[in-house]
């Protein structure tokens, strides 16, 4: 490898949503800093087998409805 080029990898503290903390080599902060994770394989339903619904928040599914409501859907 070629010096000074690489990037400098480092152990940091990744909270996960349950609150757990774990440590992980990256070159992601600096040595020590914590990331917290917002979705993660304890939480995310591709990992955990769960269904996901359809969320409207904005109205935008009912809005959608509305418009096109005439066309038969």
């Amino acid at each position: 490898m070629q010096k000074d080029i690489h990037p400098d990898y480092h152990f940091i503290d990744v909270k996960m949503t349950d609150g757990s903390v774990h440590k992980f080599r990256s070159t992601w902060g600096k040595e020590g800093e914590q990331m917290a994770l917002d979705i993660d394989p304890l939480a995310h339903p591709a990992w955990t087998g769960g269904n996901s619904r359809l969320m409207d928040t904005g109205g935008r599914v009912s809005k959608f409805k509305n418009k096109y409501a005439g066309l038969g859907f």
